[in-house]
Parts: structure tokens; sequence; C-alpha cells
């Protein structure tokens, strides 16, 4: 079981910055893929962004240049640094990770970008 914590959701103005970061705790030993993802309202989730246990990174086209994802080992968390943020990222952002192939979702944090 794995359980997962979200932060640094919030409200900020268009072409501004954000931080997320998500934690993860419990009975594994080592976690494999750790990303992003988001779900606007109306509208499917989606992949914004994802980290390997190597370091392999992936992202969605529409966050290439704007968003960074990153990791640390250690503390089996994961980042995403988001910049240039427009009203079209707005959304509900959840933390994903995998564990011997099985994924475990965070609960979302709100980010709303005005305009």
């Amino acid at each position: 079981q794995v359980q997962l914590v979200e932060s640094g959701g919030g409200l900020v103005q268009a072409g501004g910055s954000l931080r997320l970061s998500c934690g993860a705790s419990g009975n594994f030993f080592q976690i494999g893929v750790m990303g992003w993802y988001r779900q606007a309202p109306g509208a499917q989730r989606e992949l914004v962004a994802t980290i390997t246990s190597v370091g392999r990174t992936t992202y969605a086209d529409s966050v290439k240049g704007r968003f960074t994802i990153s990791r640390d080992f250690a503390k089996n968390a994961v980042y995403l640094q988001m910049n240039s943020l427009t009203s079209e990222d707005t959304a509900v952002y959840y933390c994903y990770v995998e564990v011997r192939y099985i994924g475990s979702w965070g609960q979302g944090t709100q980010v709303t970008v005005s305009s």
C-alpha cells in the first residue's frame, strides 16, 4: 500500500509559477515511475509529465519547455515546477507512482490560473 501526499497547488496569475510536491510513504522497497496528471473540468485526466527510476522524463507537448519534473529518490518524492502558467493549465493535478507496476494516485491538488 502506497500513500501519497501532495502539496503546492493554489491560485496564481497567468505567467506565474507554482511548484507541486508529492511524497510517497508505505511498505515498499522501490518506486518505479513517478508522475503528474491533471484533469480540467469536463475533461479527461491527462498525462502532464513522468520520470522513471533512472531519471528519464516524458512531457505532454502542451507543457514542454514550461514544466520540469524531478524526483528525490531518498525522500520518495516527486516535484513539478510549473512556469509561464496559462489559464489552460487550470486543473486538479494528481500525483502518480508505480510500485511493482501497480499504480497509486494522490488525492489531487487544485491549480487555478487567473488571466
